[in-house]
């Protein structure tokens, strides 16, 4: 049991964490932040030792949007009675984070590329999936942050990639995580269809920091 745990340990500490903010972010629940900070610290540790480091990176950057999620949340404007509440995604902004992401794509995959032979360790297993799912998993977790509801979308394609990544790294806890991210982002989009129908509100057109 003693070498499980120190085999599998930390991988299965960010699976539990990963699942109890996943429950959250479908329930619509503040407490996903704080639970988003705890499973992102945990899988920059697992990411890093299975050198997949675009993921890793990426978790830097959710420790970050765990707290900006946390405050806009709390304090949204787009509420009367304070915090955000869920809306849809114009053209307008869909055709500006679709070019970000593309640019984000782009950036990280020369990093990948070229940066681990500059540090002289052993370049990134899989540097254009990593990539884009590093670069899509940006643009949704600031659209999650925001509260738009087509972010589950693109969370279904990426944790769908994301689970054979990891099948392939031999990740399973990892692999069976983002399982239940597939299903939890599908379930996701139409509880927040529902609860976007009860409380209808504008389309967000603009990027608003």
């Amino acid at each position: 049991m003693g070498d499980f745990l120190r085999v599998y340990g930390f991988e299965i500490a960010g699976t539990v964490s990963s699942l109890i903010y996943l429950y959250y972010s479908i329930r619509e629940k503040i407490w996903c932040w704080p639970w988003g900070v705890v499973a992102s610290g945990i899988s920059i540790i697992v990411f890093f030792m299975a050198r997949l480091y675009a993921d890793m990176g990426l978790q830097f950057y959710y420790l970050f949007v765990s707290f900006y999620g946390w405050y806009f949340w709390l304090h949204g404007k787009q509420k009367e009675s304070g915090g955000a509440v869920i809306s849809r995604t114009s053209l307008k902004l869909w055709i500006t984070l679709s070019l970000v992401g593309v640019a984000i794509y782009f950036v990280i995959l020369a990093l990948l590329l070229n940066v681990p032979q500059w540090l002289l360790i052993a370049g990134s297993s899989m540097p254009y999936l990593d990539a884009f799912t590093t670069a899509a998993s940006i643009i949704a977790t600031w659209m999650l942050a925001r509260k738009l509801i087509e972010q589950w979308l693109i969370w279904i394609v990426v944790d769908f990639v994301s689970m054979g990544m990891y099948v392939y790294k031999g990740l399973y806890f990892y692999a069976f995580l983002f399982l239940v991210y597939t299903i939890g982002a599908v379930l996701g989009y139409y509880e927040w269809r529902k609860s976007l129908l009860k409380t209808p509100v504008p389309v967000v057109s603009k990027v608003n920091v």
